[in-house]
């Protein structure tokens, strides 16, 4: 019986201590400036408070924490993401996507004209896309650090014009800085972009000269029909109801492999879960293991055919064979 009292108490101080660094996150990333850092200050010493009195018998102070952390949970279940804030141009406008038989309509396109990342033109457009024409799926990886977290683009090429591409981003406010650690916390809404390569990769590769690779996707024609469907319905639904980005479960990964899972059954096909979906940058290995890109090339090989990083830059964005271009040397979907 002792040794179970023990384990408990174990247990239910790692819960207070884990609640603990969450709240103080919470507080500092949530609230203005030095109230923030005072207030997790303060939320800590209860935690610690909490832990001690159930190894000293003062019942109290872990039920007092209890009663704090429920107050705090209920406020940030009370925090409302929004459509109407003040966002950097490039996030200003979301996407939405009417469809009439194989005709989708993309409104709110976004096709800028990147000379830097801070120096662009801005236009926005309304484009058609005929379902009927729709030949793959194709993905870029844009890696600014390291080999472990890379940005994910998703492409459908199409037989008669140049491919749809979507990006899931965090929609930044003016002047907001990005913080994976604030990603946590209810601190952006989430935003798809729709876009011509030239746009999406282009800030990439040009603008920005990240590493950008692209694999193309073991999909066919009604498979690739299937996952633009649902990007589709989710681009609608994100256009009527903001949504909070997390950085560990709503990110340009976790959502492309939601949308994907979500109509691999009808494929007979199921995604099984893996710590690449995280680390991103590793998604070529995790790509390989279930077929979804070619196994009759090993990795590395794959990997150093998929850099098309310095051979876009040297291609105009200007030029209407970009999406042709960048492709070259890169293998196929299938032998």
């Amino acid at each position: 019986m002792a040794i179970l009292i023990i384990l408990f108490r174990l247990l239910a101080t790692l819960a207070i201590l884990g609640a603990t660094t969450w709240a103080a996150g919470l507080l500092i990333f949530r609230l203005p400036g030095s109230t923030g850092t005072v207030a997790a200050i303060g939320f800590g010493i209860a935690g610690l408070a909490g832990a001690i009195g159930l190894w000293s018998g003062a019942a109290r102070l872990p039920l007092s924490f209890a009663v704090l952390f429920l107050g705090l949970l209920g406020w940030w279940n009370g925090l409302v993401a929004s459509h109407d804030r003040a966002w950097i141009p490039e996030l200003a406008r979301l996407p939405s996507i009417a469809r009439e038989g194989d005709i989708l309509t993309v409104s709110n396109l976004r096709n800028f004209n990147w000379r830097t990342e801070t120096d662009y033109d801005e236009r926005w457009e309304t484009r058609r896309f005929d379902l009927s024409k729709v030949e793959g799926i194709d993905l870029y990886l844009s890696y600014w650090s390291g080999e472990a977290i890379a940005h994910l683009l998703v492409s459908f090429p199409f037989a008669d014009q140049p491919p749809l591409t979507f990006s899931i981003e965090v929609r930044r406010e003016k002047g907001e800085e990005w913080s994976a650690l604030a990603g946590f916390f209810r601190s952006y809404e989430m935003a798809y972009v729709a876009a011509p390569e030239r746009d999406l990769v282009g800030l990439r590769s040009h603008a920005r000269k990240e590493d950008v690779r692209l694999f193309r996707i073991a999909a066919s024609p009604a498979q690739a029909r299937d996952v633009l469907l649902a990007y589709v319905a989710d681009v609608n639904e994100l256009a009527g109801r903001p949504r909070w980005y997390n950085t560990l479960t709503t990110n340009c990964t976790t959502v492309v492999y939601t949308l994907v899972g979500s109509v691999a059954p009808a494929w007979k096909f199921s995604l099984p879960l893996d710590p690449r979906v995280l680390l991103s940058g590793f998604l070529p290995g995790y790509l390989q293991r279930i077929g979804a890109v070619r196994s009759d090339i090993p990795l590395d090989e794959l990997v150093r055919q998929a850099r098309i990083g310095e051979r876009a830059r040297a291609i105009s964005l200007d030029d209407p064979d970009f999406s042709k271009k960048i492709r070259e040397g890169v293998p196929t979907a299938r032998p």
